[in-house]
């Protein structure tokens, strides 16, 4: 039984096989940058309608496998109810007390069966699909959900409000969320590129809740015309956009340049020759959270920083 929850379509793509690659780990890259990116190349599966009967009436048992819709549910307070995670889920803190079911994406249905749960959600991505199918077939209640932008963040808050009878707490993150968005951002006047991968390079484009975030901070995304959430590009198209900053992702520990900022043929880029670089550390900005508003302030005051 599938709950199926219908979202607008969202120009979210990545070239083939981002997804796979990004899940390699290297000291250039972290869990983090590799989340991001194996999110932004698994958006964009078919569409699904709403099925009322497959509700799950208010879930005990619930299975997340995806970091923002566990961040989600325990911010609507239904956190104690999370049984079964994925390696990627670490905020709240506590959460990684809870037993790991793997990967979000292609998941270990078995491992995800042992924990009981009388709902289970999922990312939606065509990789997610035939797990929600079995799911379902095995009489386990699903909802699949975006988690690609802010505006999906609201949606998601309300659907999971009401699901586990937390809707006045959903409505609350929602509106905050709203609110966010309507505020007129500042200008700093300052161009960025997100670079959440090195070999080949890729950046974030318009699509990316990042991209998002950039806006709502006071800069704006030199590749924001690029009508994905991410894209394999050149060093020289980098180069020619000249952003006046980098910015990078990671997982935690000091703020430091990247290592291919050492790299010879990165010198082609202003901003690195001028080590320029605003490092986002830390789950906050890995995905679409109610800590939103936070990640913007920080955003705001690490650009401020670095002009």
């Amino acid at each position: 039984m599938a709950l199926r929850i219908q979202r607008r379509r969202l120009p979210i793509s990545a070239p083939t096989g981002v997804g796979i690659f990004a899940m390699r780990r290297s000291a250039q890259r972290t869990h983090l940058a590799g989340l991001v990116v194996l999110l932004a190349a698994c958006g964009g599966g078919a569409e699904r309608g709403e099925r009322p009967a497959a509700r799950a009436a208010s879930p005990q048992r619930i299975v997340s496998l995806s970091p923002a819709i566990t961040e989600l549910l325990y911010a609507l307070g239904a956190g104690d109810r999370v049984v079964g995670r994925t390696t990627w889920c670490d905020y709240p803190p506590q959460v990684r007390a809870v037993p790991s079911v793997g990967d979000g994406l292609n998941p270990n249905l078995e491992a995800i069966v042992a924990r009981r749960p009388d709902l289970v959600v999922l990312y939606r991505s065509a990789l997610n699909e035939t797990a929600a199918r079995r799911l379902g077939e095995l009489g386990i209640a699903t909802a699949v959900l975006r988690q690609d932008r802010l505006e999906d963040l609201a949606d998601d808050a309300g659907v999971l409000g009401r699901l586990t009878g937390r809707a006045a707490a959903g409505d609350s993150i929602a509106r905050g969320v709203a609110q966010l968005l309507a505020a007129p951002p500042p200008d700093l006047g300052i161009r960025l590129a997100f670079v959440v991968w090195d070999n080949p390079p890729m950046v974030i484009g318009g699509a990316s809740y990042l991209d998002q975030l950039a806006g709502l901070a006071g800069a704006r995304n030199a590749f924001h015309d690029l009508g994905t959430a991410s894209a394999v590009v050149s060093l020289e198209t980098i180069a020619a956009r000249d952003p006046d900053v980098v910015v990078v992702l990671a997982d935690s520990g000091p703020s430091r340049p990247p290592a291919f900022a050492g790299r010879r043929e990165w010198q082609a880029i202003r901003a690195v020759r001028a080590r320029r670089f605003v490092v986002l550390v830390g789950s906050v900005f890995g995905r679409p959270s109610p800590r939103a508003a936070a990640a913007v302030a920080e955003f705001h005051r690490l650009l401020e920083a670095a002009r």
